[in-house]
């Protein structure tokens, strides 16, 4: 379960299932048995696009933003799916992180490591939504400053009071649970242990598996 407008983690090791479990929610994958729910709706046999509409966002492992393409273009792209004015999205986004409106003419492949974690969590200009899943946000960053990926971790608050439902899995487990209300183990497919973060942080098993 995901409660609204909470930030769930889901911990585990390589290999647990945890990319598997979000993918399978953004309807990459289907499920071999088992139903997916989002409030009261099945949403298990629906395409990728049609749930997106219904305000799910994935927000995938890696860079993955668009190098050739300006900053700008990026966040657009994001926000396909969108009918009306993005003016007061963009100006939200913006005022998050001021660095990408100074470079929004610049390719979004020149950027910093850092910097095209936030384009990639910008992603967000395809609002409304109401459910956003991000898959290890730091990761493949070589060289990211603690600082930075603090950073990245304020924004990721900041967005969920904004009102938004957040489900994280994050190779930092230390961070992913001082930032999540509710946390998760997996282990080889199976949930094996849940509670608030601060719960699974103070746990001696979670510490020995996870913290080191």
């Amino acid at each position: 379960e995901v409660p609204e407008r909470e930030i769930v983690t889901l911990i585990g090791a390589n290999g647990a299932g945890k990319s598997t479990t979000l993918r399978a929610i953004a309807g990459l994958v289907k499920p071999a048995s088992g139903r997916i729910h989002l409030q009261a709706e099945d949403i298990t046999a629906l395409s990728p696009d049609r749930i997106v509409s219904k305000g799910i966002t994935l927000v995938p492992e890696g860079r993955r933003v668009f190098p050739d393409l300006t900053v700008l273009e990026n966040l657009k792209i994001g926000a396909y799916l969108r009918k009306d004015s993005l003016e007061d999205d963009l100006a939200w986004v913006y005022d998050l992180f001021p660095r990408l409106k100074e470079r929004s003419w610049q390719a979004a492949g020149t950027l910093s490591g850092g910097e095209q974690a936030k384009v990639k969590l910008c992603l967000l200009a395809q609002r409304p939504h109401s459910f956003l899943i991000l898959d290890e946000p730091t990761n493949h960053l070589d060289g990211l400053a603690p600082l930075v990926v603090k950073g990245i971790f304020d924004i990721i608050k900041e967005i969920n009071r904004q009102g938004v439902t957040i489900l994280l899995i994050e190779q930092n487990a230390n961070m992913a649970l001082h930032t999540a209300d509710t946390a998760y183990v997996l282990e080889t497919g199976r949930l094996t242990m849940k509670g608030t973060g601060r719960e699974l942080l103070s746990n001696e098993a979670v510490k020995k598996a996870y913290l080191g």
